[in-house]
């Protein structure tokens, strides 16, 4: 469905009608899409939802600029529309920051987090600062360049032309707005006042956001587990869906789990 607002048509994808919820976030220039694959395990035993942000996907908007306090705005706008009111919260990439700034904001919203490749420094870098410079001069070829450094997996080549029909179904406008709105954060010293269990997954080849990010998080983070997979890049989601399900489902087995801090060779 369409939910609509004043200044946007935020597309919502709801599957599953189990008693507990995960609600998920896309990452930079990828819209929910990226949480198709394991959602399509998860909602055997989840209510699972997840929507293109602004900038991403289906989703349009007529704000005049993107702003990561609208970006938070909107996910409590879609669980209020479907009626949620705690979930689990998952995110990737880029949406980690929208994802921690919501569970910091209003934590009584949300029975636990998991983040995938996540950041929580949105500074400014010169690796940065070239990608938004090839979304102004050429977006079609900076996000085929961007995909392929997503997924060094050498057994995902669909997936990798999927990851790229799913990126440039955003823009370089929005792409640019998206990136420069996060430059301010480093949430950093608030880590370790997040309360909720928190399961971090990262993929060992990530060259995005280095794994050495999420062990930093999972050391400051009091209730999380890091579980790495040697094998995957930047977006399991999309190239190894089935194992971050099955950490997704591990993890919150038993409700919600105790304090624990692993991280898998």
């Amino acid at each position: 469905m369409f939910l609509k607002t004043s200044d946007s048509e935020i597309l919502v994808s709801s599957s599953g009608s189990a008693n507990r919820t995960l609600v998920a976030h896309g990452g930079w220039v990828g819209s929910g899409e990226l949480w198709a694959a394991p959602f399509e395990q998860l909602s055997r035993t989840w209510r699972t939802v997840t929507y293109d942000h602004r900038g991403t996907g289906a989703t349009r908007h007529t704000a005049p600029r993107i702003t990561l306090e609208l970006l938070v705005e909107d996910l409590f706008r879609v669980m209020d529309a479907l009626g949620i009111e705690t979930c689990v919260l998952a995110a990737e990439s880029m949406g980690a920051i929208v994802a921690l700034e919501a569970a910091l904001l209003h934590p009584e919203r949300f029975s636990g987090l998991v983040i995938v490749g996540g950041r929580y420094v949105g500074a400014p870098t010169p690796a940065r600062d070239r990608l938004l410079a090839g979304c102004k001069v050429n977006f079609p070829a900076t996000m085929d360049a961007f995909v392929n450094a997503c997924t060094p997996e050498e057994d995902c080549d669909a997936e990798r032309a999927w990851g790229k029909l799913i990126v440039n179904r955003s823009n370089g406008p929005d792409a640019v707005q998206m990136m420069e709105c996060v430059e301010h954060v480093d949430l950093t010293p608030r880590l370790s006042t997040i309360a909720l269990p928190t399961l971090i997954l990262h993929g060992r080849k990530d060259v995005i956001v280095p794994p050495e990010s999420s062990e930093t998080m999972a050391k400051l983070v009091p209730n999380s587990k890091l579980v790495i997979a040697d094998d995957a890049g930047h977006v399991p989601t999309v190239t190894r869906p089935l194992w971050v399900a099955s950490q997704i489902d591990a993890f919150f087995a038993k409700g919600i789990p105790g304090v624990s801090h692993v991280k898998n060779p």
